[in-house]
């Protein structure tokens, strides 16, 4: 098995292209692979060889440099009427991590904003393409450090699927805030989930943990009400991909199941986000779209079926937490508390 390094950059704009981490290749090798034209990336973000929301958003945001490179030799005003139908293009490769359409709406923002030539547009795109690369680090920081502030001493903190420096530019959302609370006490230790189907948690947030020599148990989807009735769970603390204007949140599929146990055995239930994953636009969790995953994702594991030939599969790839079961929101601006309608309207404000 590779040796993998302790420090992950997930993905990064290179000089012309750009790089990201090959995350389809966990746990067996880590390496990074160039994306070097704007249908690559539409496919590398829609095979999820990357993924996480603020991850998606950030690969969105280098694919329309990537698709921008490709149109330079047609007059501006040309380039710019297809540059940005090559944007909206690029924004529908997932559907329902919202910070996909943020970040390529910022650079839509960009094309449409600019006084400069063709070439000088581009330049623009790719540095706004890595200051919102930037920005994810220092903001996935601020999300750690608020969170750490309600992690009890000692805690057991369980999370699902993969909200790390791998669904992320680096550092991580709800991996960052077990980090931060780790580094101030390092009694802290997880238990994860393995999240079926794709099975994030077993490959990459163990991988992640283990790296940063954090203590951590995994277990199967099934088992946390029978690890919180033990009293084992001290609070929950997972990701989202959408979150609607009154709390509602979109999150790997059994995320709400995570939510319905802990609520019932009264452990806390967070979500530890950047405020871009808030859409404000749409009013409730039943307004988010939920992305219909391929069928062999649930039939198969590592290329060998699992079930019998002819089974019906439904494989939707999030649900939808209701804000009634979630205790706080981390941000970058703090957490948010009820009423979320509220709260959430009033960190927009600031």
């Amino acid at each position: 098995m590779t040796e993998f390094k302790s420090k992950i950059r997930t993905i990064e704009w290179v000089d012309t292209f750009s790089r990201m981490v090959d995350q389809t290749l966990f746990p067996y090798e880590f390496k990074y692979v160039d994306i070097k034209t704007g249908d690559d990336m539409f496919d590398a973000i829609k095979t999820m060889i990357v993924r996480g929301a603020p991850a998606i958003g950030i690969a969105g945001a280098h694919g329309v440099v990537l698709y921008a490179q490709e149109l330079k030799n047609l007059p501006r005003d040309e380039f710019i009427k297809k540059l940005l139908e090559k944007a909206d293009y690029m924004a529908t490769s997932r559907p329902t991590a919202v910070n996909l359409m943020w970040a390529v709406e910022k650079q839509k923002e960009v094309i449409k904003n600019s006084n400069s030539d063709v070439n000088g547009i581009i330049e623009e795109l790719k540095q706004n393409a890595i200051k919102l690369e930037n920005e994810d680090i220092e903001i996935n920081k601020k999300i750690g450090d608020y969170g750490a502030e309600v992690v009890p001493k000692g805690a057991t903190i369980l999370t699902h699927c993969n909200a790390g420096a791998l669904a992320t530019v680096g550092y991580g959302t709800a991996l960052g805030v077990v980090r931060s609370a780790f580094a101030n006490d390092p009694t802290i230790q997880v238990f994860a989930d393995e999240t079926r189907p794709r099975q994030q948690g077993a490959r990459i947030t163990t991988l992640e943990l283990t790296m940063d020599g954090i203590p951590t148990t995994l277990i199967t989807d099934g088992m946390c009400s029978y690890f919180m009735k033990k009293g084992m769970i001290d609070m929950v603390v997972v990701g989202a991909d959408r979150i609607a204007a009154n709390g509602d949140t979109a999150n790997k599929i059994g995320t709400y199941t995570v939510a319905i146990a802990a609520k019932y055995h009264n452990i806390p239930f967070y979500i530890a986000a950047p405020l871009s994953t808030i859409d404000i636009n749409i009013k409730s969790g039943d307004e988010i779209p939920i992305e219909e995953r391929s069928h062999d994702e649930v039939t198969h594991i590592n290329g060998k079926a699992i079930c019998a030939e002819g089974v019906n599969i439904i494989n939707p790839g999030f649900d939808v937490t209701p804000h009634e079961l979630i205790s706080g929101i981390i941000t970058e601006k703090g957490i948010l508390r009820p009423d979320y309608k509220k709260s959430i309207a009033e960190a927009f404000k600031n």
